[in-house]
């Protein structure tokens, strides 16, 4: 009786293996002739049944499918299914999660709808999983000059205020306030300054999907991405010890320029002080 049952397990495997890949066989041609049809949406479903159902085929038919995507993502555009077509980009994804056409892909869309912040995340992980991918690259400085204000490039070369503020830092830090929390980090270069100051715990928070990414670079382009810890978070949103383990001795900021009071600073720093920094004793 147990030979009878392994040989009965055995052949229902091999049965449903059998029909695994005759699904998988017929989906594949439904899939070409919808394509010579321009049956792009039907293409697309049946490329994601082969798939699921066929992992092993994620190389071999990778280039059909990201053509079937993106010309269903066009008529998708083009009919106004938004939600339609960003649900498909998420299924291919989730499908070839580090696949640079896709992101880039994804970032083009969401920048010609406007959300150019959420572009630049996806330009960003293109160029991340592939450096040399021009078109990616050139999405991302595209859409990084959107998004990062003029003043910041002017503010990172001026010389004698960057000094300033170092000098600053640098007193406050030898005088004891040894955790610093930067609010609106932009590049990161306040935190670096806190750090190389010998700080012994640098906290920074960025709103700012593009310029948080920035930082998260710039840091570790300067090896302190251990050592300074990094938040995509208004610092309003900034709870102890869900987000930073401790009150900081020291608040620094460089958000401060034509637009003080539109960008909330006043706000910030009240929250800060109430409820991040140290008190007096």
């Amino acid at each position: 009786m147990p030979n009878s049952n392994a040989k009965f397990h055995r052949s229902h495997r091999g049965g449903q293996e059998a029909g695994r890949r005759e699904l998988v066989s017929r989906s594949l041609q439904s899939a070409e002739h919808c394509l010579e049809d321009q049956d792009y949406g039907t293409a697309y479903a049946h490329y994601l049944l082969v798939l699921n159902l066929a992992p092993e085929l994620k190389t071999s038919v990778k280039e059909t499918f990201q053509f079937t995507l993106f010309k269903w993502a066009e008529e998708l555009d083009s009919l106004a299914r938004i939600q339609d077509l960003f649900n498909c980009y998420e299924q291919a994804l989730e499908l070839y999660p580090n696949d640079e056409v896709i992101c880039n892909s994804m970032g083009e869309h969401l920048f010609r709808m406007g959300f150019r912040d959420e572009a630049a995340g996806y330009f960003h992980k293109a160029v991340k999983l592939n450096p040399d991918f021009a078109d990616a690259k050139e999405n991302f400085y595209r859409v990084a000059n959107w998004l990062v204000e003029r003043w910041h490039f002017i503010m990172l070369n001026d010389a004698k205020r960057n000094l300033t503020y170092l000098k600053a830092i640098e007193s406050a830090v030898h005088s004891g306030c040894k955790s610093v929390l930067d609010i609106g980090t932009g590049t990161g270069i306040l935190s670096m300054f806190a750090k190389k100051a010998g700080a012994s715990s640098v906290y920074a928070c960025e709103l700012s999907k593009t310029m948080y990414e920035l930082a998260c670079d710039v840091v570790a382009a300067n090896n302190m991405e251990r050592e300074i810890k990094l938040l995509h978070l208004k610092s309003l949103d900034i709870e102890i010890p869900k987000h930073i383990p401790e009150r900081v001795s020291l608040v620094v900021t460089e958000t401060v320029d034509a637009g003080l009071f539109g960008e909330g600073i006043v706000e910030s720093l009240i929250h800060a002080w109430e409820h991040l920094l140290l008190q007096p004793k």
